[in-house]
C-alpha cells in the first residue's frame, strides 16, 4: 500500500498490531459488559414500547395484561441466562450456538443455527441504528428528514470504531452504555419515590389522550393471539444474549467464568430496566398506538399526521423528571446513544462467527483473516454493507424492521439448548464421579426447560410475526443455508480434486521432456534477458516464437535475428486477422496434442514500470496470453522481468515507506525494556 492510501488508514484506525500483542486486545468484564450487552440493555428502550403497541390494538384497557407479559419476559430472560451460563463453561472456544448444534446435532443444524445468527446480527444492526436515528430525530429535524442518510452515517461510523479493534472500540461504548443504565436506575427510583412515598401525580405527554381500538372486545381466542403476540413483541428485550457465548475468546481469563458473570449482571440489569420502565408506564397513563394519526384521539379528535409518537422511555422520563430537565436531557442523550452503539454487539458477534465458517469452509476464507487492529475486518465490512442495505429496503423504519426481528435469535436459542441437552447425556454416559453427575444433571435440567421454554416462545413468533415480516427473516435465513452450502461443496469439491494421490499419478511422474518457447515482438533487451533466462533451465527444445501481424516488422525481426547469429530457431506465426493471443494458444495446444506427456514452458518478457499509468502502456499483451494459457493443461507460464528506469522511482519510494513511520506507529516515551547490567552487577 503506498504512503498515500496509509497514511488516512492509520489516521482512521491506527497503527498495525503484532499478532503476538493480541493477549492485550482481551476484554476485562466491566468493558465487556458494554460491547456484548449492549443490544440487550438498550433495547428497554424500545421492548415496552412495542408491547404496548401491540395491546393497544384493543383499546387501552388491554393495558392491563402488560405487567403479566412482563413477568413472561423475565421469567424467559433468566431461563436463557441461566441455560447460557452452561454454554459458556461447557464450550468456551467462541462458537457458541453454532458450536453446540453442530457437535450435538450435526451439521445441518449447525448451519442452521448460523444461517438464523447471521441474519439477527444484520437485524440487530439494522433496529438499533434506525431506533437510535428516530430518537435521534425528535430533538433534530434533519435527522428525521434524512432517516436512511442519517443511519448509513451513523452505520459507518460504527465500522470505522470497530475497525479500530474490540478493546478501543469497547472503551468508547462503556460511558454512554454505562451512563444509560445509571440514568435508567435513577429515573425508576425516583419515580417510584414520587409515586409511592410522596404520593405525586406523574403524567405521561400522552396520558389525557385517548385510544381508538382496532378491535374492541376482545375474548377468547383473538384475545390470546393478541396476548401472545405482545410477547412476542416484548422478547425484542432477549435479542443479544447469545452474543456473549459466541464472544467467550475476548474475554480475560478465566474467560469461561467472567462470561459467566457477564451474562448474570446483564439479565440482572436487563430485566429490572424492562419492568421498572413498564411499571412506570403504566403509573403515568402512557398512551401508544401502532397508527397514532389516526388512533390517538384529543378530546375525541385524531391528533392527525403532525403528531409525533415519543418513545414510552421518553413520555416516562419527561413524567418523571419533567420536559427540558438536566435529567430528562441526559438520559435522551444517553438512549439515543446507548442505541446506536448497541449494534456493536452484532459487529462483535458477526465477524467471529464467520471467521467459525470461514474455518469450517462454510464462508470464503478470508473471514478468517485479522485486520491490522486484530480484528476480523472483512467480516466488519460485510456487516455494515448488508446492514445499509436492509436500512436503505426498509427506509430506516424500526417499525417495519423489528416485525423481522428476534425469529432467528429464538431459532438459535431453541436447537442451542437442544443440542445443550444431548451434551450432558454424552457426558453421563461416560461420568462415575457422583458429584460430577450431580452437576450435570442440574445443568441439563435447566437446559431442557430452556429447550422447552424457547421452543415455545419460537412458535408464538413464527405464528404471530409471520405476515407481519417475520417471513423475511425465514427467507434470509434459507438464502444463508444455501449460499454456505454451496460454498461447503464447492470447497469439498476442490480439496477432493487436488488431494495428493497414494502412489504414482500424472501430477508426480516427471514429463517426458520440456519444450520451452520465448514469445519474441522484437530484438531488444527484453528479449535477450529472456533468451538466456531460457537457455539456462537447460530444456530439451527451446525456440523462439513470433507473430507476424505485418510483413515489413517480421522482415525486419527476421532480419535482425540472422544478423546477430542468435542460435536459437525462430519461428513465425502468421495472423491474417492480427490477432496475437489465440496464435500462440493454439499453436501451444498443438505442440500439447502431438506430444501429451510433454510439458510445455512459455517465456513472456514483461516490463517493470513505476509509473501507474504506465502499466495501461506496456504488458497489456502479456495479461491476455497469461490469462489464456492458464486454462490449458500441462503448460507453464513464467514472467522475465525487465526493469525499466522508472521502476528506479517505485524502489526508492518503497524504501522511503519501509523507514517512514505512520502517524501513531511509533511509541514515544521509555521503551519497556531490562537495562543491561555491567560487569560489576550495578
Amino acid at each position: 500500500m503506498s504512503k498515500l492510501t496509509d497514511v488516512p488508514k492509520r489516521i482512521l484506525i491506527g497503527r498495525a498490531l503484532r499478532s503476538d500483542r493480541l493477549g492485550e486486545t482481551l476484554l476485562p468484564k466491566r468493558i465487556a459488559l458494554p460491547v456484548f450487552a449492549s443490544d440487550p440493555l438498550s433495547s428497554v428502550a424500545y421492548a415496552p414500547g412495542e408491547v404496548l403497541l401491540v395491546l393497544s390494538i384493543a383499546g387501552v384497557s388491554a393495558y392491563h395484561f402488560s405487567p403479566w407479559i412482563a413477568l413472561a419476559v423475565v421469567v424467559l430472560m433468566f431461563t436463557v441466562v441461566a441455560s447460557y451460563r452452561q454454554n459458556v463453561h461447557a464450550y468456551p472456544s467462541g462458537g457458541g450456538d453454532y458450536e453446540v448444534a453442530n457437535t450435538n446435532l450435526g451439521p445441518k443444524a449447525g448451519l442452521t443455527v448460523a444461517s438464523a445468527l447471521l441474519v439477527d446480527y444484520v437485524l440487530t444492526v439494522a433496529v438499533s441504528i434506525s431506533s437510535g436515528v428516530e430518537n435521534l430525530g425528535s430533538a433534530v429535524d434533519f435527522v428525521i428528514e434524512h432517516k436512511v442518510l442519517s443511519a448509513t452515517i451513523m452505520i459507518l461510523l460504527l465500522t470505522l470504531m470497530n475497525l479500530r479493534g474490540v478493546k478501543e472500540s469497547g472503551k468508547l461504548f462503556a460511558i454512554p452504555t454505562y451512563v444509560f443504565v445509571g440514568a435508567v436506575f435513577v429515573m425508576i427510583a425516583w419515580g417510584a419515590w414520587r409515586g409511592l412515598v410522596m404520593g405525586d401525580s406523574m403524567e405521561a405527554p400522552t396520558a389525557g389522550l385517548e385510544i381508538k381500538a382496532e378491535h374492541q372486545g376482545l375474548a377468547g381466542f383473538a384475545l390470546v393471539f393478541l396476548l401472545l403476540r405482545a410477547f412476542s413483541s416484548g422478547c425484542a428485550a432477549l435479542t443479544g444474549v447469545e452474543a456473549i457465548s459466541n464472544g467467550v475468546p475476548a474475554f480475560r481469563k478465566p474467560k469461561s467464568k467472567n462470561a459467566a458473570t457477564t451474562l448474570a449482571l446483564m439479565g440482572i440489569l436487563a430485566v429490572t430496566m424492562f419492568c421498572g420502565i413498564i411499571g412506570l408506564a403504566m403509573a403515568t397513563n402512557v398512551k401508544m398506538a401502532e397508527a397514532p394519526a389516526t388512533n390517538l384521539l384529543d378530546n375525541g379528535v385524531p391528533v392527525g399526521p403532525d403528531f409525533v409518537q415519543h418513545p414510552v422511555i421518553s413520555q416516562v422520563a419527561e413524567a418523571v423528571f419533567g420536559n427540558g430537565s438536566f435529567l430528562f436531557i441526559v438520559l435522551a442523550t444517553a438512549t439515543a446513544l446507548v442505541l446506536f452503539l448497541a449494534a456493536n454487539t452484532a459487529y462483535n458477534g458477526f465477524p467471529l462467527l464467520g471467521s467459525i465458517l470461514a474455518q469450517d469452509r462454510y464462508l470464503p476464507r478470508q473471514l478468517h483473516t485479522r485486520g491490522d487492529r486484530l480484528a476480523f475486518s472483512n467480516g466488519i465490512v460485510l456487516l455494515a454493507g448488508a446492514a445499509i442495505l436492509l436500512v436503505w429496503i426498509y427506509d430506516a423504519d424500526s417499525t417495519k424492521l423489528i416485525q423481522l426481528y428476534i425469529v432467528g435469535v429464538f431459532v438459535s436459542f431453541t436447537l442451542s439448548q437442544i443440542g445443550m441437552v444431548r451434551h450432558w447425556n454424552r457426558h453421563l454416559r461416560s461420568e462415575q464421579d457422583q458429584a460430577a453427575r450431580s452437576r450435570m444433571k442440574r445443568s441439563r435440567a435447566i437446559n431442557t426447560f430452556g429447550a422447552f421454554f424457547t421452543g415455545l416462545v419460537l412458535v408464538v413468533v413464527l405464528a404471530t410475526k409471520f405476515t407481519h415480516g417475520a417471513w423475511v427473516a425465514l427467507l434470509g435465513m434459507v438464502i444463508f443455508y444455501g449460499t454456505m452450502t454451496a460454498i461447503r461443496k464447492h470447497y469439498d469439491r476442490v480439496a477432493d480434486e487436488i488431494a495428493a494421490a497414494e502412489g504414482p499419478s500424472d501430477d508426480s511422474v516427471r514429463p517426458s521432456r520440456v519444450h520451452s518457447i520465448v514469445l519474441v515482438s522484437k530484438v531488444h533487451k527484453p528479449t535477450l534477458r529472456a533468451l538466456a533466462f531460457a537457455k539456462l533451465t537447460r530444456s530439451d527444445t527451446l525456440e523462439a516464437v513470433s507473430i507476424s501481424v505485418d510483413a515489413a516488422e517480421t522482415k525486419v525481426l527476421r532480419e535482425e535475428w540472422e544478423r546477430r547469429g542468435i542460435n536459437v530457431p525462430l519461428k513465425i506465426l502468421d495472423s491474417p486477422y492480427r490477432e496475437i493471443t489465440r496464435p500462440v494458444v493454439e499453436y501451444v495446444k498443438g505442440l500439447r496434442s502431438e506430444n501429451p506427456r510433454d510439458a510445455v514452458s512459455v517465456y513472456i518478457p514483461e516490463y517493470v514500470v513505476g509509473r501507474w499509468y504506465e502499466h495501461l502502456l506496456h504488458n497489456q499483451s502479456a495479461l491476455r496470453l497469461k490469462g489464456r494459457l492458464l486454462f490449458t493443461p500441462g503448460v507453464m507460464v513464467t514472467s522475465v522481468p525487465y526493469q525499466l528506469e522508472s521502476s528506479e522511482l517505485a524502489k526508492r519510494r518503497a524504501k522511503k515507506r519501509a523507514e517512514w513511520n505512520a502517524p501513531g506507529a511509533v511509541r514515544r516515551g521509555p521503551v519497556d525494556t531490562p537495562r543491561p547490567r555491567d560487569p560489576a552487577g550495578k
